[in-house]
Protein backbone atom coordinates (compact mmCIF):
# COMPACT_ATOMS: atom_id res chain seq x y z
CA UNK A 1 0.00 0.00 0.00
CA UNK A 2 1.38 3.28 -0.92
CA UNK A 3 1.75 6.08 1.52
CA UNK A 4 1.19 9.69 -0.42
CA UNK A 5 2.74 12.58 2.51
CA UNK A 6 0.18 15.22 2.52
CA UNK A 7 0.46 18.24 3.74
CA UNK A 8 0.71 19.37 7.45
CA UNK A 9 -1.08 22.04 8.40
CA UNK A 10 0.22 21.78 12.42
CA UNK A 11 3.05 19.89 14.22
CA UNK A 12 2.04 17.53 15.94
CA UNK A 13 2.60 18.95 19.11
CA UNK A 14 0.10 21.73 18.38
CA UNK A 15 -2.25 19.58 16.92
CA UNK A 16 -3.03 17.70 19.91
CA UNK A 17 -3.07 20.92 22.23
CA UNK A 18 -6.25 21.66 19.90
CA UNK A 19 -7.57 18.23 19.92
CA UNK A 20 -7.40 17.95 23.16
CA UNK A 21 -9.11 21.53 24.14
CA UNK A 22 -11.42 20.49 21.34
CA UNK A 23 -12.67 17.52 23.74
CA UNK A 24 -12.56 19.12 26.91
CA UNK A 25 -14.98 21.99 25.03
CA UNK A 26 -17.21 19.58 23.43
CA UNK A 27 -17.71 18.04 26.96
CA UNK A 28 -18.37 20.84 28.55
CA UNK A 29 -21.10 22.03 25.96
CA UNK A 30 -23.02 18.46 26.84
CA UNK A 31 -21.17 16.94 23.76
CA UNK A 32 -19.77 13.68 25.68
CA UNK A 33 -20.63 9.83 25.46
CA UNK A 34 -21.87 8.06 28.74
CA UNK A 35 -18.93 6.39 30.39
CA UNK A 36 -19.33 2.55 29.39
CA UNK A 37 -19.83 -0.18 31.57
CA UNK A 38 -16.38 -2.59 32.13
CA UNK A 39 -16.99 -4.35 35.02
CA UNK A 40 -17.94 -7.89 35.80
CA UNK A 41 -17.49 -10.97 37.69
CA UNK A 42 -19.12 -13.90 35.93
CA UNK A 43 -20.24 -14.75 32.57
CA UNK A 44 -23.87 -13.97 33.41
CA UNK A 45 -22.41 -10.23 33.72
CA UNK A 46 -20.38 -9.91 30.94
CA UNK A 47 -23.44 -10.90 28.58
CA UNK A 48 -25.71 -9.17 30.39
CA UNK A 49 -23.85 -5.56 31.27
CA UNK A 50 -20.63 -5.59 29.11
CA UNK A 51 -22.08 -6.53 26.20
CA UNK A 52 -25.55 -5.70 26.42
CA UNK A 53 -27.01 -3.46 23.75
CA UNK A 54 -27.12 0.37 25.47
CA UNK A 55 -23.48 -0.57 26.51
CA UNK A 56 -22.49 -2.19 22.71
CA UNK A 57 -24.36 1.43 21.84
CA UNK A 58 -22.23 3.71 24.38
CA UNK A 59 -19.28 1.95 23.18
CA UNK A 60 -19.90 2.82 19.51
CA UNK A 61 -20.74 6.67 20.42
CA UNK A 62 -16.94 6.25 21.94
CA UNK A 63 -15.67 4.85 19.02
CA UNK A 64 -16.87 7.09 16.77
CA UNK A 65 -15.72 10.37 18.80
CA UNK A 66 -12.20 8.95 19.13
CA UNK A 67 -12.27 8.18 15.77
CA UNK A 68 -13.14 11.56 14.36
CA UNK A 69 -10.61 13.27 16.73
CA UNK A 70 -8.14 10.94 15.18
CA UNK A 71 -9.05 11.85 11.51
CA UNK A 72 -8.69 15.43 12.76
CA UNK A 73 -5.19 14.60 13.73
CA UNK A 74 -4.47 13.11 10.09
CA UNK A 75 -5.24 15.80 8.40
CA UNK A 76 -3.91 18.04 10.24
CA UNK A 77 -0.43 16.11 10.60
CA UNK A 78 -0.41 15.52 7.20
CA UNK A 79 -0.66 11.51 7.61
CA UNK A 80 -2.87 9.22 5.50
CA UNK A 81 -6.97 8.88 6.13
CA UNK A 82 -7.14 6.11 4.70
CA UNK A 83 -4.15 3.95 6.38
CA UNK A 84 -6.01 5.23 9.99
CA UNK A 85 -9.31 4.37 8.72
CA UNK A 86 -8.22 1.06 8.32
CA UNK A 87 -5.85 0.52 11.46
CA UNK A 88 -7.87 2.58 14.32
CA UNK A 89 -10.84 0.26 14.44
CA UNK A 90 -8.75 -2.84 14.95
CA UNK A 91 -6.81 -0.37 18.00
CA UNK A 92 -10.22 0.30 19.65
CA UNK A 93 -11.28 -3.47 19.61
CA UNK A 94 -8.03 -4.58 20.74
CA UNK A 95 -8.32 -1.78 23.21
CA UNK A 96 -11.48 -2.10 24.36
CA UNK A 97 -10.71 -6.16 24.93
CA UNK A 98 -7.85 -4.86 27.54
CA UNK A 99 -9.91 -2.56 29.14
CA UNK A 100 -13.06 -5.02 29.88
CA UNK A 101 -10.34 -7.81 30.93
CA UNK A 102 -9.28 -5.42 33.49
CA UNK A 103 -12.81 -5.08 34.29
CA UNK A 104 -13.22 -8.50 35.74
CA UNK A 105 -12.93 -8.64 39.33
CA UNK A 106 -11.25 -11.18 39.90
CA UNK A 107 -8.30 -9.05 37.86
CA UNK A 108 -9.16 -6.28 39.95
CA UNK A 109 -8.11 -8.06 42.97
CA UNK A 110 -5.11 -8.10 41.65
CA UNK A 111 -4.59 -4.86 40.94
CA UNK A 112 -3.56 -4.64 37.73
CA UNK A 113 -4.69 -1.80 35.13
CA UNK A 114 -6.11 -2.04 31.84
CA UNK A 115 -2.73 -0.55 30.23
CA UNK A 116 -0.64 -3.73 31.19
CA UNK A 117 -3.18 -6.23 29.52
CA UNK A 118 -3.27 -3.73 26.42
CA UNK A 119 0.79 -3.25 25.89
CA UNK A 120 0.66 -7.27 26.52
CA UNK A 121 -1.95 -7.90 24.13
CA UNK A 122 -0.31 -5.28 22.01
CA UNK A 123 3.46 -7.45 21.81
CA UNK A 124 2.01 -10.74 21.52
CA UNK A 125 0.09 -9.38 18.23
CA UNK A 126 2.77 -7.63 16.85
CA UNK A 127 5.63 -10.58 17.19
CA UNK A 128 3.48 -13.08 16.51
CA UNK A 129 2.04 -11.65 12.94
CA UNK A 130 4.21 -9.69 11.00
CA UNK A 131 2.66 -6.40 10.26
CA UNK A 132 2.92 -4.53 7.16
CA UNK A 133 4.95 -1.23 7.15
CA UNK A 134 2.07 1.08 6.43
CA UNK A 135 -0.12 -0.48 9.63
CA UNK A 136 2.80 -0.07 11.79
CA UNK A 137 2.99 4.22 10.58
CA UNK A 138 -0.58 4.39 10.97
CA UNK A 139 -0.24 3.69 14.86
CA UNK A 140 0.53 6.83 16.11
CA UNK A 141 1.28 6.07 19.74
CA UNK A 142 2.97 9.51 20.73
CA UNK A 143 -0.47 10.95 19.07
CA UNK A 144 -2.77 9.28 21.29
CA UNK A 145 -0.56 9.51 24.67
CA UNK A 146 0.14 13.42 24.56
CA UNK A 147 -3.55 14.00 23.65
CA UNK A 148 -4.26 11.71 27.08
CA UNK A 149 -1.85 14.16 28.58
CA UNK A 150 -3.68 17.61 27.21
CA UNK A 151 -6.74 16.19 29.03
CA UNK A 152 -5.25 14.61 31.82
CA UNK A 153 -5.30 18.51 32.93
CA UNK A 154 -8.21 18.34 33.44
CA UNK A 155 -7.81 16.24 36.52
CA UNK A 156 -5.35 17.93 38.09
CA UNK A 157 -6.93 20.42 40.55
CA UNK A 158 -4.50 22.80 42.11
CA UNK A 159 -7.52 23.49 45.10
CA UNK A 160 -7.68 19.73 45.44
CA UNK A 161 -3.59 19.57 45.99
CA UNK A 162 -3.77 22.32 48.40
CA UNK A 163 -6.08 21.16 50.64
CA UNK A 164 -3.73 18.94 52.13
CA UNK A 165 -1.33 22.11 53.18
CA UNK A 166 2.00 23.04 51.52
CA UNK A 167 3.74 19.70 52.78
CA UNK A 168 2.25 17.90 50.10
CA UNK A 169 4.15 19.73 47.55
CA UNK A 170 7.04 20.51 49.58
CA UNK A 171 7.69 16.94 49.73
CA UNK A 172 6.91 16.46 46.18
CA UNK A 173 9.36 19.18 45.55
CA UNK A 174 11.91 17.33 47.77
CA UNK A 175 11.64 14.39 46.56
CA UNK A 176 11.44 15.30 42.77
CA UNK A 177 14.63 16.94 42.89
CA UNK A 178 16.88 13.93 44.88
CA UNK A 179 15.49 11.16 43.24
CA UNK A 180 15.77 12.73 39.55
CA UNK A 181 19.38 14.05 40.31
CA UNK A 182 20.25 11.12 42.32
CA UNK A 183 19.22 8.22 39.04
CA UNK A 184 20.60 10.55 36.57
CA UNK A 185 24.14 10.36 38.55
CA UNK A 186 23.63 6.56 38.48
CA UNK A 187 22.76 6.33 34.92
CA UNK A 188 25.44 7.91 33.98
CA UNK A 189 27.90 5.88 36.57
CA UNK A 190 26.30 3.03 34.68
CA UNK A 191 26.89 4.39 31.20
CA UNK A 192 23.23 3.89 30.45
CA UNK A 193 22.58 6.06 27.08
CA UNK A 194 21.20 8.92 27.21
CA UNK A 195 18.16 8.67 26.09
CA UNK A 196 17.27 6.25 28.78
CA UNK A 197 19.32 8.16 31.34
CA UNK A 198 16.68 11.18 30.83
CA UNK A 199 13.45 8.47 30.87
CA UNK A 200 14.35 6.44 33.83
CA UNK A 201 14.69 9.67 35.89
CA UNK A 202 11.79 11.53 35.34
CA UNK A 203 10.09 7.85 35.47
CA UNK A 204 10.90 7.20 39.19
CA UNK A 205 11.19 10.59 40.44
CA UNK A 206 7.97 12.37 39.08
CA UNK A 207 5.21 10.07 38.28
CA UNK A 208 6.06 7.12 36.13
CA UNK A 209 4.24 6.50 32.90
CA UNK A 210 3.12 10.09 32.48
CA UNK A 211 6.96 11.43 33.19
CA UNK A 212 8.14 9.45 30.79
CA UNK A 213 5.97 10.24 28.15
CA UNK A 214 6.89 13.90 28.45
CA UNK A 215 10.01 13.72 28.58
CA UNK A 216 10.31 11.03 25.76
CA UNK A 217 8.45 13.73 23.88
CA UNK A 218 10.66 16.35 25.27
CA UNK A 219 13.96 15.17 24.28
CA UNK A 220 11.95 13.32 20.54
CA UNK A 221 12.94 9.86 21.66
CA UNK A 222 13.23 6.84 20.55
CA UNK A 223 9.12 4.69 21.02
CA UNK A 224 10.65 1.44 21.62
CA UNK A 225 13.31 2.61 24.33
CA UNK A 226 9.95 4.58 25.69
CA UNK A 227 7.96 0.98 25.93
CA UNK A 228 11.05 -0.52 28.06
CA UNK A 229 10.94 2.28 30.53
CA UNK A 230 6.78 1.79 31.01
CA UNK A 231 7.58 -1.95 31.46
CA UNK A 232 9.80 -1.45 34.02
CA UNK A 233 7.09 1.52 35.75
CA UNK A 234 4.50 -0.86 35.54
CA UNK A 235 5.81 -4.20 36.37
CA UNK A 236 7.80 -2.40 39.59
CA UNK A 237 4.49 -0.95 40.77
CA UNK A 238 3.10 -4.02 41.06
CA UNK A 239 4.75 -5.64 44.27
CA UNK A 240 5.24 -1.83 45.30
CA UNK A 241 1.71 -1.45 45.56
CA UNK A 242 0.86 -5.19 47.43
CA UNK A 243 3.65 -4.88 50.28
CA UNK A 244 3.98 -1.22 50.74
CA UNK A 245 0.81 -0.97 53.33
CA UNK A 246 1.48 -3.85 54.58
CA UNK A 247 5.61 -2.50 55.62
CA UNK A 248 4.11 0.71 56.75
CA UNK A 249 2.00 -1.01 59.27
CA UNK A 250 4.62 -3.69 61.08
CA UNK A 251 6.97 -0.04 61.08
CA UNK A 252 3.95 1.61 62.77
CA UNK A 253 3.81 4.11 60.76
CA UNK A 254 0.67 6.54 60.42
CA UNK A 255 -1.81 6.74 57.98
CA UNK A 256 -0.43 10.31 57.02
CA UNK A 257 3.02 9.14 56.99
CA UNK A 258 1.70 6.11 55.16
CA UNK A 259 -0.20 7.95 52.27
CA UNK A 260 2.92 10.71 51.51
CA UNK A 261 5.03 7.58 51.46
CA UNK A 262 2.70 5.66 49.08
CA UNK A 263 1.99 8.50 47.02
CA UNK A 264 5.70 9.86 46.17
CA UNK A 265 6.78 6.32 45.14
CA UNK A 266 4.35 4.53 43.71
CA UNK A 267 4.77 5.47 39.64
CA UNK A 268 1.22 4.63 38.91
CA UNK A 269 -1.93 6.62 39.87
CA UNK A 270 -4.30 3.20 40.33
CA UNK A 271 -1.66 1.17 41.97
CA UNK A 272 -1.32 4.39 44.84
CA UNK A 273 -4.52 4.31 45.34
CA UNK A 274 -5.47 0.34 45.27
CA UNK A 275 -2.43 1.04 48.29
CA UNK A 276 -3.74 3.75 49.98
CA UNK A 277 -7.12 1.77 50.17
CA UNK A 278 -5.14 -0.89 52.11
CA UNK A 279 -4.35 1.06 54.83
CA UNK A 280 -7.02 3.56 55.30
CA UNK A 281 -9.08 6.84 53.70
CA UNK A 282 -6.64 9.50 55.53
CA UNK A 283 -4.24 7.02 53.64
CA UNK A 284 -5.94 7.01 50.41
CA UNK A 285 -6.23 11.12 50.52
CA UNK A 286 -2.91 11.72 51.40
CA UNK A 287 -1.43 9.42 48.60
CA UNK A 288 -3.66 10.48 45.70
CA UNK A 289 -2.75 14.64 47.26
CA UNK A 290 0.94 13.66 46.60
CA UNK A 291 0.63 11.88 43.53
CA UNK A 292 -1.36 14.84 42.01
CA UNK A 293 1.43 17.16 43.34
CA UNK A 294 3.93 15.32 41.44
CA UNK A 295 1.92 15.31 38.32
CA UNK A 296 1.91 19.30 38.88
CA UNK A 297 5.85 19.52 38.42
CA UNK A 298 5.22 17.50 35.05
CA UNK A 299 4.79 20.39 32.98
CA UNK A 300 8.02 22.40 34.53
CA UNK A 301 10.15 19.35 34.02
CA UNK A 302 9.39 18.64 30.87
CA UNK A 303 10.25 22.08 30.12
CA UNK A 304 13.50 22.14 31.84
CA UNK A 305 14.43 18.53 30.56
CA UNK A 306 13.94 20.24 26.68
CA UNK A 307 16.23 23.35 27.64
CA UNK A 308 19.08 20.65 28.83
CA UNK A 309 18.81 18.48 26.31
CA UNK A 310 18.52 21.09 23.50
CA UNK A 311 22.02 22.86 25.28
CA UNK A 312 24.14 19.17 26.01
CA UNK A 313 23.15 16.68 23.69
CA UNK A 314 22.90 17.35 19.91
CA UNK A 315 24.88 19.59 17.80
CA UNK A 316 21.86 19.80 15.07
CA UNK A 317 20.16 21.58 17.37
CA UNK A 318 22.03 24.45 17.33
CA UNK A 319 23.83 27.39 15.70
CA UNK A 320 27.16 26.71 13.83
CA UNK A 321 28.71 28.47 16.87
CA UNK A 322 27.54 25.95 19.01
CA UNK A 323 25.16 27.70 21.25
CA UNK A 324 21.22 26.84 21.10
CA UNK A 325 19.37 30.47 20.20
CA UNK A 326 16.00 30.62 22.35
CA UNK A 327 14.18 29.93 19.06
CA UNK A 328 15.48 26.43 18.97
CA UNK A 329 14.78 25.86 22.57
CA UNK A 330 11.00 27.08 21.66
CA UNK A 331 10.88 24.63 18.26
CA UNK A 332 12.48 21.85 20.84
CA UNK A 333 9.97 22.04 23.46
CA UNK A 334 6.91 19.75 23.78
CA UNK A 335 3.89 22.47 23.03
CA UNK A 336 1.80 19.37 24.53
CA UNK A 337 2.80 20.16 27.99
CA UNK A 338 1.12 23.76 27.41
CA UNK A 339 -1.90 22.33 26.86
CA UNK A 340 -1.84 20.02 29.93
CA UNK A 341 -0.98 23.12 31.94
CA UNK A 342 -3.54 25.13 30.54
CA UNK A 343 -6.22 22.73 31.12
CA UNK A 344 -5.31 22.35 35.08
CA UNK A 345 -4.98 26.25 35.37
CA UNK A 346 -8.69 26.21 33.75
CA UNK A 347 -10.24 23.65 35.37
CA UNK A 348 -8.24 24.92 38.62
CA UNK A 349 -9.00 28.93 38.78
CA UNK A 350 -11.92 29.66 35.90
CA UNK A 351 -14.39 26.83 35.24
CA UNK A 352 -17.37 26.48 37.69
CA UNK A 353 -17.01 23.53 40.11
CA UNK A 354 -20.95 22.32 39.65
CA UNK A 355 -19.02 22.23 35.85
CA UNK A 356 -16.57 20.28 36.44
CA UNK A 357 -18.20 17.40 38.09
CA UNK A 358 -20.49 17.12 35.61
CA UNK A 359 -17.43 16.21 33.09
CA UNK A 360 -15.02 14.67 35.29
CA UNK A 361 -16.08 11.37 35.13
CA UNK A 362 -16.64 11.38 31.26
CA UNK A 363 -13.24 13.31 30.80
CA UNK A 364 -11.34 10.91 32.66
CA UNK A 365 -12.59 7.59 31.12
CA UNK A 366 -11.58 9.77 27.59
CA UNK A 367 -8.18 10.24 28.81
CA UNK A 368 -7.77 6.97 30.06
CA UNK A 369 -8.92 5.37 26.78
CA UNK A 370 -6.60 7.48 24.82
CA UNK A 371 -3.77 6.04 26.95
CA UNK A 372 -4.97 2.66 26.27
CA UNK A 373 -4.82 3.21 22.91
CA UNK A 374 -1.37 4.60 23.15
CA UNK A 375 -0.27 1.34 25.19
CA UNK A 376 -1.66 -0.76 22.36
CA UNK A 377 -0.32 0.90 20.11
CA UNK A 378 3.48 1.10 21.53
CA UNK A 379 2.71 -2.93 21.82
CA UNK A 380 1.62 -3.54 18.14
CA UNK A 381 5.44 -1.57 17.11
CA UNK A 382 7.72 -3.13 19.31
CA UNK A 383 9.73 -6.56 18.83
CA UNK A 384 10.34 -8.19 21.86
CA UNK A 385 14.16 -8.71 20.56
CA UNK A 386 13.89 -4.64 20.90
CA UNK A 387 12.72 -4.64 23.94
CA UNK A 388 15.36 -6.36 26.07
CA UNK A 389 18.93 -5.77 24.13
CA UNK A 390 19.22 -2.38 25.65
CA UNK A 391 23.04 -2.50 26.90
CA UNK A 392 22.65 -5.97 28.58
CA UNK A 393 20.98 -5.13 31.87
CA UNK A 394 21.95 -1.77 33.11
CA UNK A 395 19.23 0.33 32.54
CA UNK A 396 17.11 -2.52 34.32
CA UNK A 397 19.39 -2.01 37.09
CA UNK A 398 20.00 1.42 37.07
CA UNK A 399 16.15 1.60 37.42
CA UNK A 400 15.68 -0.76 40.20
CA UNK A 401 18.08 0.34 42.41
CA UNK A 402 16.84 4.38 41.66
CA UNK A 403 13.48 3.13 42.76
CA UNK A 404 15.15 1.83 45.92
CA UNK A 405 16.58 5.36 46.72
CA UNK A 406 13.25 6.87 45.84
CA UNK A 407 11.58 4.63 48.73
CA UNK A 408 14.09 5.40 51.54
CA UNK A 409 14.27 8.96 50.67
CA UNK A 410 10.60 9.65 50.46
CA UNK A 411 10.04 7.47 53.71
CA UNK A 412 12.25 9.93 55.33
CA UNK A 413 11.08 12.84 54.17
CA UNK A 414 7.21 11.94 54.69
CA UNK A 415 8.18 11.27 58.36
CA UNK A 416 9.33 14.78 58.64
CA UNK A 417 6.73 16.49 56.89
CA UNK A 418 3.52 14.57 58.49
CA UNK A 419 4.19 12.95 61.69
Amino acid sequence: MVVLQKRAWLAEDWAVVVLGFLVIVLAIAGIRPAVPAYSWSTASDLSSKILSVRNLGVLGSQFILVLLIALAGALLTGKSFKNLLIVFPFIYIVTIFAVILAGSESIKVLNLEAVIFSLTLGLLIGNVFKLPEWFRSALSAEFFVKIGLVILGSNVIFSDILKAGGYGLLQSLIVVLSVWYFAFWLCKKMKVDDELKMMISSAVSICGVSAAIATAGAIKGDTKKLSYVISLVLITAIPMMIFMPYLAIYMGLTEEVTGAWIGGTIDTTGAVVAAGTLVGETALKISTIVKFSQNVLLGVAAFAISIYWTYTNHANAATPEGKPTLRIIWDRFPKFVLGFVAASLFFSFVLNPEIISEVKGSLKNIQTLWFVLAFTSIGLETNFSDLFKHDNRKPLYAFLIAQLFNIIVTLIVAMILFR
